[in-house]
Formats: structure tokens, C-alpha cells, sequence
């Protein structure tokens, strides 16, 4: 497994790809050109009720970056993923992937899903369908693939994350760290250019967690852009281009990981990573 720390897909280092955007970058899909960046948030903003969650928040994210998210419990992290790919509409503002408008009213929330897969904090298999079946699923219900190619494609996908072996196995089968596994291969089945991550480590033991994390780092490798939600400060020092810290629903810092982690500019920032430390001493 390539060391996503010292080298990726491209022959780039993490510090290449946390560089000013002068190097090379993977080549773009049709959905994005190389002025462009691949994510772009503009002023989004959601509320629940009377509750702001999230107070105008804009961001942008080139192909191949790993932007990962942290704060406190509460700061809207969760919910600016959810709103990138549409399971949680937004209430103003504007989201793109590349040139296409994801907030346009007649953007199809399903040709999104495709294209920015999500892997949830709770999993969510079906738990009545085996793991290659979770696999398929979307691939013949949404993109009309048949039966043999989605097999096919699933197995393949559960090779690459280690599962060749468990394909048939239900997810009542599976241990926490393979049931997430699984969960990831069903959204790399669909091709994404962008996948999102919610916690998807909180559930676990350490032990499983570094399954987990042993995927994503194989993925970071890859050069796949991805937006992490993630308490493990390892891999967010290790493996992220960018860190964006988030509190009461509003960006208060973004920056690279070394400058986050030692010396940030805002004061809430720093009590924030010396609480992290302090919990992990």
C-alpha cells in the first residue's frame, strides 16, 4: 500500500499537494476545468427552527485536495457535508462541482449522489443484503448497469478495500471495521469525483479504526479529492492538504495542517487543538 505521507498516484509528496496549486493536479473531468476549483461553497447557509447551523459559510476545494473539517461538537461540521451532496438542502447560497451548480433547481439530486459519494458515521447497510448486494444496488437501480457488470464492479471495489473474501456475507457477519469498509466500496462503485466522510471512525475501536484509516490513506494515495468530518489527528496532520475549523456554524480558521496544529492565528483555533492534546495525553 502506497504511503499516502510520502508519495501518491502522480508521484507528488503531501507537502506537493499542500502546495500553492503550482504543481501538476490530477486531469480534470469534463465537470471542472484546471482554473477551477472542484468544490465550491458560496455563503451557505442552514438553520433548524431558530437554530442557525450553519452563518455563511464558503469554501473551495481543487481536485486532489483533502480538506478535513474540525471542531467543536455542534459547529455545523456534519451538516456542511450532508448539504455537498443534498441530503440536507440548504436555505441560501450557492454549492458547485466544478462549473455545474449543485443548489440549481433543476440540478437532480441522484446524478449528484454520483458524483459526491458519502460514507456515514452509522454505516447504513442494509442489513438483509450481502455486502457485494449493498455494492450493486445502486449500481443497478441508479445507473441501470445489469447484474453481471455490477457484480462484477462490486467485487472489484470490495478487493480494493480488502474485502475480496467477505463479499457474501451479510452485514450482521461483519465487524464494525468491515461493515465501514463496505460502505466505502458501495460509494466508490459509483465513480465519484469527490468522496465525503462523517465520522466514519467515531463508532469504532482503535483496532478497526485503523482499517478504516488504512482505506482513506490508500484513497489519499490515489489522489481522490475528499472533505473529512474526523477526530483522528492523525490522520488529519498526515494526510489532509487543508484544515478548516469550524465553530458556532462559521469558519474561524483555515490553513495547513502544520500551521493549525502548532501555530494558528486565532486564539479559539489554538484552545481548540490544546484541548485535543490535552484529552490525548
Amino acid at each position: 500500500m502506497t504511503d499516502p505521507r510520502t508519495d501518491d498516484a502522480n508521484g507528488r509528496t503531501v507537502d506537493e499537494r499542500r502546495g500553492d496549486g503550482d504543481g501538476d493536479r490530477t486531469a480534470p473531468s469534463a465537470s471542472a476545468t484546471s482554473a477551477e476549483p472542484l468544490l465550491r461553497i458560496e455563503d451557505l447557509h442552514k438553520s433548524y427552527g431558530a437554530e442557525e447551523v450553519l452563518q455563511g459559510v464558503s469554501l473551495e476545494i481543487d481536485r486532489g485536495d483533502v480538506e478535513v473539517l474540525v471542531g467543536p461538537s455542534g459547529s455545523g461540521k456534519s451538516t456542511l457535508l450532508r448539504c455537498l451532496n443534498r441530503l440536507t438542502e440548504i436555505d441560501s447560497g450557492r454549492l458547485y462541482l466544478g462549473v455545474t451548480e449543485v443548489t440549481a433547481p433543476d440540478a437532480d439530486p441522484n446524478e449528484i449522489r454520483q458524483q459526491i459519494g458519502m460514507v456515514f458515521q452509522d454505516i447504513n447497510l442494509f442489513t438483509h443484503l450481502t455486502a457485494r448486494e449493498n455494492v450493486t444496488l445502486g449500481l443497478r437501480k441508479v445507473r441501470g448497469m445489469d447484474e453481471a457488470k455490477a457484480r462484477e464492479r462490486a467485487d472489484a471495489e470490495l478487493d480494493r478495500v480488502g474485502l475480496a473474501d467477505q463479499a457474501d456475507s451479510y452485514p450482521a457477519q461483519l465487524s464494525g471495521g468491515q461493515k465501514q469498509r463496505v460502505g466505502i466500496a458501495r460509494a466508490l462503485a459509483m465513480d465519484p469525483e469527490v468522496m465525503l466522510f462523517d465520522e466514519p471512525t467515531s463508532a469504532l475501536d482503535p483496532e478497526l479504526s485503523n482499517e478504516v484509516l488504512a482505506v482513506m490513506d490508500e484513497l489519499v494515495a490515489e489522489g481522490m479529492t475528499m472533505v473529512v468530518v474526523t477526530h483522528e489527528m492523525r490522520f488529519a496532520r498526515g494526510a489532509a492538504t487543508g484544515i478548516t475549523f469550524l465553530d458556532d456554524g462559521q469558519i474561524v480558521e483555515r490553513g495547513p495542517p502544520e500551521r493549525l496544529f502548532e501555530n494558528p492565528d486565532h486564539e479559539r483555533t489554538a484552545r481548540f487543538f490544546e484541548s485535543i492534546r490535552h484529552d490525548h495525553d
